[in-house]
């Protein structure tokens, strides 16, 4: 009997070993890889800044860079404007009022198609958040969001949007891309209710990075910023992508700016 329970516990260990990982959130985010600890002492990866808007002993912010240029984006964006030409050219010189009707309706949506794709793209090159960033303070314990409430419906109001987060109530979750133009490894911060493994929010802490030690060192820096330890200053990248922009296209609301850059005594 000894050894047959000997043999069921080494069966059961070999099971366990041999299971997948699971996370600890109740809803992991998709594409899920891992679980990032929860405290700076064990974190596998030193430290680490991708980029840095701002960096004191209050609060901190880093800008969260898109995978794609910006300046790519305005040759695509004059795209639409080639079916107005072939719509409007032709009812204007050859008098289009006296096209059958079921043609006017053909070019008439197809203008307003053509219009609202191009109002699409210019919204998107000339006021889309560069680098939308997120701001930790240590002296308050926050993390502040900032998100940007866009639609596919260009005629309506896009607008930023502002999460602030209690640090203590946030978990990291590591995700490894393998798409064919996206590959590399994404950090995800969960937002749970507190003292629980119920997640409420979700926000992206750093778009796809080529190496695990880029991703996961970001990670340890916020930890190890936010916990109040020691960290490095200058950030793995000084040169800051282009913007591609005349406008400033991150508009912190005053009050918002204010809180999160100054500890609660100053307040």
């Amino acid at each position: 009997m000894g050894k047959i329970k000997q043999r069921q516990a080494q069966q059961a260990a070999r099971e366990a070993r041999d299971q997948p990982p699971r996370s600890r959130l109740n809803y992991p985010v998709k594409e899920w890889t891992g679980d990032l600890p929860g405290r700076a002492e064990d974190c596998g990866s030193p430290p680490k800044l991708i980029w840095v808007n701002e960096l004191n002993d209050v609060w901190m912010e880093i800008p969260r860079y898109v995978n794609f240029g910006w300046g790519g984006m305005w040759p695509l964006s004059f795209i639409p404007v080639i079916p107005l030409i072939f719509c409007i050219m032709p009812m204007f010189y050859l008098g289009g009022i006296f096209y059958p009707l079921p043609v006017l309706l053909v070019f008439g949506t197809v203008i307003f198609i053509s219009l609202s794709c191009l109002t699409y793209a210019m919204k998107s090159v000339l006021f889309e958040p560069r680098g939308a960033p997120v701001r930790f303070n240590r002296k308050r314990q926050k993390v502040y969001v900032y998100e940007f409430q866009k639609s596919v419906w260009p005629w309506k109001r896009w607008h930023p949007v502002i999460k602030v987060f209690d640090w203590k109530d946030i978990h990291g979750e590591w995700v490894m891309r393998r798409a064919h133009a996206d590959w590399g490894h994404r950090i995800y911060c969960a937002v749970c209710k507190p003292g629980t493994f119920d997640v409420t929010d979700r926000f992206i802490l750093t778009w796809t990075v080529g190496g695990i030690d880029e991703a996961g060192g970001l990670w340890s820096f916020c930890s190890h910023y936010m916990e109040k330890k020691p960290v490095p200053t200058a950030p793995l990248y000084r040169d800051k992508p282009r913007d591609w922009t005349p406008f400033k296209t991150v508009r912190w609301p005053e009050e918002v700016a204010r809180e999160s850059s100054t500890a609660p005594e100053d307040a």
